[in-house]
């Protein structure tokens, strides 16, 4: 026999000594349904004595030999799976008598039977226990595969209860189904399958016990319970039963839902929970931050007896000017554990900031304070929080750590200080130190954001990061005034280090600017994900609101940077969702700003792959209407092609009711408006005067979008009465006119529709392609929802697609490589994030992947996630379905880009051809 190690618990026997024993593995208890701490410690005391062991813990051990209960059967995880595998399940006599006996009694007249002494029954502990150690069974459920779908709460218990009667059990389909014999799952899950006979989970007990047995007590309903199955231990009352413990007729497989009920799959139940499990594992491993591991930590030994120290002579060698040396004896003297007064260092600091101190100074002070932190780390019980609030603050302002912090970075991009003045000009030695010091409060935030992820630290007001960021008055929302100008910093410091171009890659003072826009990010990153963890338990609501507005502000600040900072700033944002956000903001900025309408769906994968659209009428397609305005000198005399009614007619702009070309007509009233607000240009769309209006528009300076008291331009207005002429003239036009523009809900497109002009409609199709017809008016309504006729919507998308196709072809040349890098860094970043901070699609585990490729091949992701309760499952099938479709995004991207050489576009082209094949590869093994 193995000798073991064993103890009696202390507030059970009152002894604390070591007892070394034998240990007798034919004797391994485990107890059931016995509260009382009393009754329990003595039957502990009885199995140690006699050299027994004893596993505790609310679920069943295979290694168990022998159940103490005090009442059978029981609705019981330890129960069952003791029946189940055979073992002794015993009085709590059996323990007691035999510790007065000093050995072990035989346990056949303390075996509790399934229906207690009632005469005439059956005993089903007994049959189950005689047949496993008679070697006829292994258990009882020898020969079982069973595929088990149950909630994740209840998973382990009935699969530690069908391992102990030796049954093989699935928690997701195998390779090859003929391997399941039995399908168990909860009464309201019951499926159809073709795996194999649906059980519910009530089978298991009814095999063990008898029917009746288990109907008659309630026992089946109280395995339907979650995991709050410890009332497992509470006693029922027995009946008895004449009947065999054989499978009845009630163990058939059960009826599935009626036809008027939706039909759940056992596919897509199975998914769901899979999925669950997937993002479960996710959020376990993202719960706890490491460790910061910059230098080593020494905790202290609580009521360690640690020499303390006065640092008594730190001030008098201060006075007498010996600045270093106070710095070298307050080092020799700091313990763990041990904080010196915030009144030594701050006159030492005060020295540093004036730039008069010794390079070796500044080494030694920086030592100090990493000493001190080592020493003192934020998650001890003893915070340093209040030291390095008086320390790192200016001696002489006394305004807080921010307004150091602030006044630091400033000094060191050469701006004007926040407090005071500060040395001028700085020697390298002090810019040094104002890095060192900076880089020290971002270690110090680390390791107070490490305390909060670990639940080490103390309350709110006791944490630093929150007291530096935050007052009471603004802790509701993200953009503080700290956090807004510690977002300003961060902006401009990353224009100042771009500024330099003529400085080398690696000269000294590049490195010093990249390390400060280094320490800017990562502070950032430190302070929003504090501010998240902190209110993402109480309010997700306010985490996602609080992460907009601040990702708006930063795409305010970032709409006018320089292309090359854009590319700088963007990719570095420290936090995933603080960088997807900014990128998403700061792209639909741009689309707005060239008159591209986004629509305002959450952020999702199939939303960032229709960007892709927009990215080429960004890049291309604009560039190249403009380019066709400066063809067109306004001094010239071009000629205009109109289309009117299916003729063309061809017509010079610049002569008008037979005006010679050397002589330029300038109509009468050209810059009058009337009663209503409308110009010439409007009188002239509605009578459908083509010539004037060709006329107006040859002239400089004329604005093709005016508008009149009701919001109405003149394109409305060619809509609304019908001026085909007038419409070609206004689109052809460059600057081309605002074919999006809405008063009141009505676009152009709209107006032509409701007013019965299809051929304009047409006409704007053709040449502003499918965009328009995702326009909604003020009733929701889609200009196809204006039309009636099946056929004329059918002419619509014809007509639609052919805009898309002319839009592709003016979109054959890039005009301005650095702006499409820029876009496509934006996108890069947003697909990348999106990917790696949702763990969508690319990390998920490939058997699932494959299995919803399967799902998604025969039903939309609607249909796959109806009844689907968790988010997290219904977006990793959304985006599944959107990564799947991606040959057709790709498709419509414009083969210019394709083409580009710059890096940022061609990772963005290499991610997607990446997802291409990745869809490929899935849709042929669901084959």
């Amino acid at each position: 026999m193995p000798y073991s190690c064993t103890s009696a618990p202390t507030s059970l026997y009152g002894h604390h000594k070591l007892e070394l024993r034998m240990v007798d593995t034919k004797h391994v208890f485990q107890i059931s349904g016995i509260k009382n701490a009393y009754k329990k410690g003595k039957l502990l005391h009885g199995i140690h004595k006699l050299g027994g062991k004893y596993i505790g813990g609310s679920g069943y051990s295979d290694r168990t030999t022998h159940l103490i209960v005090t009442h059978a059967p029981m609705a019981s995880e330890k129960f069952l799976a003791a029946c189940a595998g055979g073992k002794w399940i015993v009085n709590p006599n059996y323990v007691l008598d035999s510790a007065k006996n000093g050995s072990w009694l035989p346990e056949e007249p303390y075996e509790l039977y399934s229906s207690l002494d009632i005469p005439g029954t059956s005993n089903s502990v007994r049959k189950w226990r005689q047949k496993v150690t008679g070697g006829a069974v292994a258990g009882a459920f020898q020969g079982w595969a069973v595929l088990l779908i149950v909630k994740p709460t209840q998973r382990d218990i009935f699969r530690r209860i069908l391992k102990a009667g030796k049954a093989t059990v699935y928690l997701s389909p195998p390779l090859s189904n003929a391997d399941v014999t039995h399908v168990l799952t909860n009464p309201y899950k019951m499926t159809h399958t073709d795996l194999a006979p649906c059980y519910s989970i009530k089978h298991l007990a009814r095999h063990l016990l008898g029917k009746k047995v288990c109907s008659s007590m309630g026992m089946t309903s109280t395995l339907d319970l979650p995991v709050e199955l410890t009332t497992e231990d509470e006693p029922v009352e027995t009946t008895t039963e004449d009947e065999p413990v054989e499978t009845t007729t009630e163990d058939e497989p059960v009826e599935t839902t009626t036809e008027d009920e939706p039909i759940e799959t056992l596919t897509e139940d199975f998914l769901e929970m899979e999925a669950r499990d997937y993002f479960s594992q996710i959020e376990e491993s993202r719960r706890h931050r490491k460790e910061p591991r910059t230098m080593s930590y020494n905790t202290p030994v609580p009521n360690s007896q640690t020499f303390r120290v006065s640092f008594q002579n730190v001030p008098n060698i201060t006075e007498c000017g010996f600045f270093t040396e106070a710095l070298e004896e307050l080092r020799t003297d700091l313990q763990p554990g041990q904080l010196p007064p915030a009144s030594l260092l701050q006159p030492l600091m005060q020295h540093a900031l004036h730039g008069e101190a010794k390079p070796q100074f500044y080494t030694v002070f920086h030592t100090v304070l990493n000493t001190i932190l080592r020493n003192n780390p934020p998650w001890v019980s003893h915070s340093p929080e209040k030291f390095f609030l008086k320390v790192l603050q200016c001696p002489q302002c006394e305004k807080g750590v921010w307004s150091y912090l602030e006044t630091s970075f400033r000094f060191c991009l050469g701006t004007k200080p926040t407090c005071h003045s500060l040395p001028s000009p700085a020697s390298p030695e002090l810019l040094r130190f104002h890095g060192d010091l900076q880089a020290f409060a971002l270690k110090l935030f680390k390791c107070d954001l490490y305390s909060v992820d670990t639940g080490q630290g103390g309350g709110l007001k006791s944490q630093i990061i929150f007291k530096v960021f935050w007052s009471v008055w603004d802790w509701a929302t993200l953009g503080s005034r700290s956090v807004l100008g510690l977002v300003d910093l961060l902006v401009e410091a990353s224009k100042w280090m771009c500024s330099v171009c003529e400085v080398q890659a690696w000269d000294r003072e590049r490195i010093r600017r990249q390390r400060l826009v280094l320490t800017l990010h990562d502070m950032l990153g430190v302070v929003v994900d504090f501010w998240c963890h902190k209110h993402s338990r109480l309010n997700r609501s306010l985490v996602v609101n609080g992460l907009e507005d601040l990702g708006q502000h930063m795409a305010s600040l970032c709409q006018d940077l320089p292309l090359d900072v854009l590319q700088e700033i963007v990719p570095g944002i420290v936090s995933p969702r603080l960088r997807m956000i900014t990128a998403d903001s700061i792209f639909k900025l741009l689309c707005c700003r060239n008159h591209i309408t986004l629509g305002a769906v959450p952020l999702s994968l199939r939303k960032i792959l229709s960007y892709l659209t927009p990215l080429g009428k960004l890049t291309t397609v604009k560039d190249h209407q403009a380019d066709c305005s400066s063809n067109q000198p306004e001094t010239e005399h071009t000629t205009s092609t109109l289309i009117t009614q299916g003729s063309i007619i061809k017509m010079p702009s610049g002569l008008v009711n037979g005006a010679s070309p050397g002589k330029q007509h300038i109509p009468k009233g050209l810059n009058r408006v009337n009663a209503v607000g409308e110009t010439i240009l409007h009188r002239a769309c509605k009578r459908n005067q083509v010539e004037t209006v060709l006329q107006i528009l040859a002239l400089p300076g004329i604005d093709i979008n005016a508008k009149d008291h009701a919001g109405w331009t003149p394109l409305h207005e060619a809509c609304n009465h019908g001026s085909h002429a007038c419409v070609e003239a206004l689109i052809r036009h460059r600057p081309a006119p605002q074919l999006k523009e809405q008063v009141g809900g009505v676009s152009p497109l709209h107006d032509a529709l409701l007013c019965g002009h299809t051929d304009i409609a047409k006409t704007l199709l053709r040449h502003a392609g499918s965009d328009l017809l995702l326009q909604r008016d003020s009733l929701d309504r889609t200009p196809l929802d204006l039309v009636s006729s099946a056929v004329m919507r059918e002419e619509l998308k014809q007509c639609a697609l052919i805009g898309d196709s002319a839009m592709d072809l003016l979109g054959s040349e890039v005009r301005d490589p650095s702006f499409l890098e820029s876009c496509s860094c934006l996108l890069k970043c947003l697909l990348i994030t999106y990917q790696l901070e949702r763990a969508q699609t690319q990390d998920v585990p490939y058997a699932l992947q494959l299995k919803l490729a399967r799902a998604l091949k025969e039903h939309s992701a609607q249909k796959v996630t109806e009844g689907w309760a968790d988010p997290q499952s219904v977006r990793l099938v959304e985006d599944m379905e959107a990564m799947l479709g991606v040959e057709e995004y790709l498709s419509r991207l414009v083969p210019a880009i394709r083409m580009c050489q710059g890096a940022h576009t061609r990772l963005l082209i290499h991610l997607l051809e990446e997802m291409k094949d990745q869809r490929d590869g899935l849709l042929t093994n669901t084959q």
